[in-house]
């Protein structure tokens, strides 16, 4: 397909975007269109499958005839099949009048059978029918009826997955997989999230008259960055909550953008991203390079945490010790002045067994798990077990005063105005507000 004919189909359907994988699947649904192949659509939820189904419909010979989109995930097991095939007056409590299906009512168009998965075991054998042969039969009749419609079905799932827990029939699967089309993740669209990003809140102050937001280079970066499980439909989302809510200010900086996406999702950023973006930036009272520390200190205290949790576990012989050959110094953090060292005491088992780290004598015989200091003398509690805690508590200690002097300064900064001073830490004002309680922070 030639450039200009791919820019043409761009901009009859509305599609944004350069990425070769994009690219790629306009040209095959492009190529594919004339013809009456089934086609299946792959890509997760919010990646536009849909937009794709209408390429798909009209650049065929069917163009002029109707197109219908159904949603098989939204329509009840029990009707699914009167919705598709129609049903005859009395078929069923309700069936008060004979009704056509989309089946019937598309003859000549186009069907799109969007969360294709979701549809029944039973309904899957009645659309393979009609694939095959173009027969169909409405609920409560024994006549056979003909059909002449292109079916383009899509999914956000593994459908080869759903066929081996036998959530999808074989045979239909490889009937609709006569022509794939992968639509790729925003994630992976590389500077298409910033094209569509800048479109929509263009559309959106074209629709509210007001002036249309722009991001500042950092914004663009974190925005870049995002994994977006939603895809277009949250960025869609993202880009006109920033342009209603932000009335006064339409240069959108880093902060602002993070706050936007903590608050839609709560998606963590990257830190060597904040840590690029933020180095140059300082202020006397409270620096964005300060937000950063506390996020380091957050998450050495987590890892701290864990060892402890770890070495509780192995003193009470959960495990094996020989779990930690190898791995000592990963400990050392926990006890500045030692260091823990796997040493086989073979010569000691016979006469001294109950050192054996084993609370529950589960391992028989092992080689002890000894502290040594750099002395090279043993460091044990009064209970033959290492002592981890002391050093631990102190780490825990300093965290929580690092944590408490930040609250207090971004406290000073935005003098006392609790929602400002959340937003600069990057935690909500409830959260903060527990923490102030948490530490008897006094607000002047």
């Amino acid at each position: 397909m030639q450039i200009q004919e791919l820019q043409s189909i761009k901009a009859r359907f509305g599609i944004i975007g350069n990425s070769p994988n994009l690219n790629h699947a306009i040209e095959v649904a492009g190529q594919v269109a004339p013809t009456d192949m089934t086609v299946l659509i792959t890509g997760e939820s919010g990646s536009g499958k849909e937009s794709f189904s209408k390429i798909i419909h009209n650049l065929s010979a069917r163009k002029h005839g109707q197109f219908i989109a159904v949603n098989c995930g939204a329509i009840p097991e029990g009707t699914i099949d009167s919705e598709l095939f129609g049903h005859e007056k009395g078929a069923f409590t309700g069936a008060i009048d004979a009704r056509k299906g989309y089946f019937e009512v598309t003859d000549g168009g186009t069907i799109f059978l969007d969360e294709i998965a979701e549809m029944p075991l039973g309904t899957q054998a009645r659309l393979l029918r009609v694939l095959e042969n173009g027969e169909f039969i409405r609920v409560g009749s024994s006549k056979v009826q003909k059909t002449n419609v292109r079916v383009v079905a899509a999914t956000n799932i593994n459908l080869m997955t759903a066929v081996e827990r036998g959530k999808f029939r074989e045979d239909l699967y490889y009937r609709l997989n006569t022509v794939p089309i992968f639509v790729p993740p925003l994630r992976d669209r590389g500077m298409d999230i910033e094209l569509l990003f800048r479109k929509f809140t263009t559309d959106f102050a074209e629709r509210y008259r007001i002036k249309p937001i722009q991001l500042t280079p950092d914004a663009q970066q974190i925005l870049l960055s995002q994994r977006f499980p939603g895809n277009i439909r949250q960025l869609k989302n993202l880009a006109e909550q920033i342009s209603i809510l932000e009335v006064d200010e339409r240069i959108i900086d880093a902060n602002k953008l993070t706050h936007y996406l903590q608050m839609n999702n709560g998606q963590s950023i990257s830190n060597s991203l904040i840590r690029r973006n933020l180095e140059d930036k300082q202020s006397d009272n409270f620096s964005e390079r300060e937000l950063l520390y506390k996020i380091l200190f957050d998450m050495r205290k987590d890892v701290t945490e864990l060892k402890k949790m770890f070495l509780e576990v192995l003193k009470n012989g959960e495990i094996s010790p020989e779990i930690l050959k190898g791995n000592e110094g990963l400990f050392q953090n926990l006890e500045p002045e030692r260091t823990f060292q796997y040493q086989p005491n073979l010569n000691q088992l016979e006469t001294n067994p109950t050192r054996i780290l084993n609370g529950h004598n589960n391992y028989q015989p092992n080689p002890e798990l000894t502290i040594i200091n750099y002395n090279g003398e043993n460091q044990e509690n009064k209970n033959g077990f290492i002592d981890v805690t002391h050093e631990a508590e102190e780490v825990s200690f300093s965290l929580e005063k690092q944590e408490k002097d930040m609250i207090i300064r971004a406290l000073q900064k935005n003098k006392n105005k609790r929602k400002y001073a959340a937003q600069d830490l990057g935690i909500s004002e409830r959260t903060l507000y527990r923490k102030i309680k948490q530490y008897d922070i006094e607000e002047d």
